[in-house]
């Protein structure tokens, strides 16, 4: 059966039985329908005094087509969990349309490791990228509007920094111009759009700890220059309350369940190739509070979302993890070690054993965090003994674990062997997490840590107006706040055509973006667009509504 076939005969049990597993009283649910629901905020607050749970990271290789399957082997971990007597909860970011209508299709999990219900999950949900969208855009017309009525704040309309948002892959909509028509519809300018996932009112939301901590934020956002180059904050602007208005409801973690009916949060969802990727850390410090074991995604592969994962959020939010899990596939370490597409089903431990490289590469780079690693080997029905025992064999020689794991097809059973691995891990204390680089490093030297000490660049590169905007960063205040890298998620370098563990590259900065209100700097390179295009053949393409109702061709 497919994906979509799988959650549909799902026997799914009321939100508030789900609940009810992690102590939470029906008055602190918040219904969307019968199977999803958002969390009170009053409540998760009464929690405070409660001690954490511990905090288990899954995150990749750099991922193929093959495809590496971390939702699916977060969902699979948990229901492990939960099988074997522990108390854990899974935390997981919110699916994009843009991807969903793009290349990837559905993303909650896979086979029979799921969250459901796969498909309001995957489109609408409870409308948070609706209202992330909406408050950016809002930010827009008002600052537009200001513009527009005398612009007593002397905006250079030259310098405004504030695209729009839409939560969809439109490449049309990259470079626009806007106000065009005559006076009565505006001030003319260039501008653009950005996915909404790139959105820094969706970092915020992601990083804030409660609703004014999100105000706050929102203040500190830049929004525009003036002609001598002095800022423009979004509180200027007058439209942080409307802002915190649409985001309030968005704002309560969404509360589902994964097809073992074990409870699932699902919240925010930046994508780690352009912005931070990971959860809110409102979901992920409720799931601390209410269970013993958290586990949590981080997007792409571990040079992207882990790395941001601890130097961002971890940083931002003062965790602590406990365990990583890396996931590799035979399939996608052979793509690494050059085999084509359609051969991936024919044997090959040599090409399998070359494309180890970059499974090596991300161990050592996670275990530089000071974070003890398991490797999970989502094992596919084409995979043989020896090319598993292989992966197993390159694991142990860098001193980790590697376990076989066939939750696409088993669910939790087929994932209690890693789980008895990452219980042990975590409950042995071995975690002694810190970040990569320390605040007061200046930014260019982090972005320059991150390429050579992660990606293995031999160097970084940009030139002089790019040089000179860091500078201006460093000198306004900013040089204390972490780098978020946008590049390639299909290599360690800024070419995707570099596969397995690359070295000898140069990283060359693209453009540089000032996240205030996130509380990071964007540093673009290479290639990578914030508002991706759609492929030659969407997945739109084949999805549809049958005569029943029924949604077709979504995974």
């Amino acid at each position: 059966m497919s994906d979509i076939e799988i959650a549909r005969n799902a026997t799914m049990k009321p939100i508030s039985e789900v609940a009810e597993k992690l102590d939470i009283p029906e008055s602190a649910i918040i219904s969307y329908g019968k199977t999803k629901a958002k969390i009170d905020p009053e409540y998760l607050s009464t929690l405070s005094d409660r001690p954490d749970g511990k905090l288990i990271l899954v995150t990749a290789i750099t991922p193929t087509p093959a495809g590496e399957g971390k939702t699916t082997t977060s969902v699979g971990l948990t229901d492990a969990l939960n099988k074997i007597g522990k108390k854990s909860i899974v935390c997981l970011r919110e699916p994009s349309l843009g991807p969903c209508f793009g290349m990837k299709g559905g993303a909650a999990g896979g086979g029979y490791a799921q969250v459901v219900p796969m498909e309001d999950i995957n489109l609408h949900f409870t409308g948070d990228f609706h209202a992330i969208g909406a408050a950016h855009n809002l930010l827009s017309a008002l600052l537009d509007n200001h513009i527009h009525w005398g612009n007593s704040l002397e905006i250079d309309a030259r310098r405004v920094q504030w695209k729009r948002v839409i939560d969809m892959n439109d490449r049309a909509l990259r470079n626009i111009a806007c106000g065009l028509g005559g006076p009565g519809n505006g001030f003319p300018r260039q501008d653009g759009y950005d996915i909404t996932v790139a959105s820094e009112i969706m970092a915020i939301f992601c990083l804030a700890n409660d609703l004014d901590d999100l105000k706050a934020r929102l203040e500190k956002i830049v929004v525009a220059y003036t002609r001598d180059h002095q800022p423009i904050l979004a509180s200027e602007i007058k439209g942080i309350g409307a802002m915190a208005v649409l985001l309030k409801d968005a704002l309560s973690p969404n509360l589902v369940q994964t097809l073992e009916n074990n409870p699932a949060i699902i919240h925010g969802g930046p994508f780690a190739n352009i912005a931070h990727g990971c959860n809110s850390v409102i979901a992920t410090k409720a799931g601390l509070k209410m269970a013993d074991y958290v586990v949590t995604e981080a997007g792409f592969g571990a040079d992207l979302g882990a790395e941001k994962f601890f130097n961002i959020k971890c940083r931002s939010a003062g965790l602590n993890p406990d365990a990583a899990v890396i996931v590799a596939t035979v399939r996608a370490l052979k793509m690494h070690g050059n085999v084509g597409k359609d051969d991936l089903g024919e044997e090959n431990v040599e090409a399998l054993k070359e494309g180890c490289s970059n499974l090596v590469r991300h161990i050592e780079n996670v275990k530089s965090f000071g974070v003890p690693v398991v490797v999970a080997i989502n094992r596919f029905v084409t995979d043989t003994d020896a090319e598993v025992e292989m992966i197993e064999k390159v694991a142990a020689a860098n001193g980790v674990k590697a376990v076989e794991c066939t939750h696409w097809s088993d669910g939790g059973a087929g994932t209690e062997a890693l789980a008895h691995e990452v219980v042990e891990l975590v409950d042995g204390g071995h975690a002694n997490f810190a970040p990569l680089y320390p605040d007061e490093m200046p930014i260019w030297d982090k972005v320059k840590t991150i390429a050579t000490r992660l990606y293995r660049a031999d160097d970084i590169i940009a030139d002089q107006k790019i040089r000179d905007q860091i500078q201006s960063l460093q000198n306004s205040g900013y040089g204390h706040f972490p780098v978020c890298i946008a590049k390639s998620q299909y290599s360690f370098s800024t070419d995707p055509n570099l596969k397995g563990a690359p070295d000898n590259h140069v990283m060359a900065i693209r453009e540089v973006r000032l996240s205030a209100g996130a509380g990071f700097i964007v540093v673009v390179c290479g290639d990578i667009m914030t508002m991706p295009g759609l492929p030659r053949v969407p997945a739109a393409n084949n999805i549809d509504v049958d005569h029943n109702g029924e949604v077709v061709g979504l995974f």
